[in-house]
């Protein structure tokens, strides 16, 4: 098993989040060796100056945090945060067309934005708080049809965050053919390990430092 820390996606999305916040968030990556960051879009450029001659990559969100703005919409910001240096893409699955039973439009939504990154690993959010246990399982197929490199669980905006049983249903569908991001309440090692060891790959939390020192944080994702 690699290092902890290198599971993490030390993440920052808070409406309110300043320049100085990204900046911070930055310099911890960096001394804590996170795998990345992860950032709305409008900061990807901020992260890349801040993080150029390190190993820590950028991860944008896209599509954040809802999910329902057009195909064309998500695409364009892939396309910007791409170009302003962005490593790695999580775009949130559109919730109400799953929910519609409007499954080629959840496919072409996906797959849209995961043809102009072939080269970028693209994680596609389920948001797995609003949906039953067979929407989970349609969701995760049809990510992983759709070219997904990662099915993530939550934003952290939502009702709730990851759970055990989430996972679970997540990974028997993934098996090894991609990697589970999971996201939203994990603040302490304890909580963080559990994941890793049902088969996680990635961890999306604001807690990475009380993950990595053993102690606790008040952070909600």
């Amino acid at each position: 098993m690699k290092p902890i820390n290198q599971y993490i996606d030390h993440t920052l999305l808070k409406p309110t989040a300043a320049k100085n916040d990204i900046i911070k968030l930055c310099d911890e990556a960096k001394e804590y060796q996170f795998f990345s960051v992860c950032v709305n879009s409008c900061y990807v450029a901020l992260a890349r100056e801040q993080l150029k001659n390190s190993s820590v990559k950028i991860c944008s969100v896209i599509g954040f945090p809802l999910g329902a703005m057009s195909t064309y919409s998500k695409v364009n910001e892939a396309k910007q945060a791409l170009t302003d240096g962005a490593d790695e893409i999580d775009m949130v699955l559109n919730i109400g067309l799953l929910k519609s039973k409007d499954f080629d439009g959840v496919w072409n939504d996906i797959e849209a934005v995961k043809t102009i990154m072939p080269n970028n690993v693209l994680k596609v959010i389920l948001e797995t708080c609003y949906l039953e246990e067979l929407e989970i399982i349609k969701a995760s197929e049809l990510a992983i049809q759709s070219g997904a490199d990662f099915i993530k669980t939550s934003t952290g905006f939502g009702t709730g965050g990851a759970t055990i049983n989430d996972i679970k249903l997540m990974k028997s569908v993934a098996k090894d053919c991609v990697k589970i991001k999971a996201s939203g309440g994990i603040r302490d090692s304890e909580t963080a390990m559990e994941y890793i060891n049902i088969g996680v790959d990635r961890l999306g939390t604001s807690s990475g430092i009380a993950i990595v020192t053993g102690k606790q944080s008040n952070s909600n994702y």
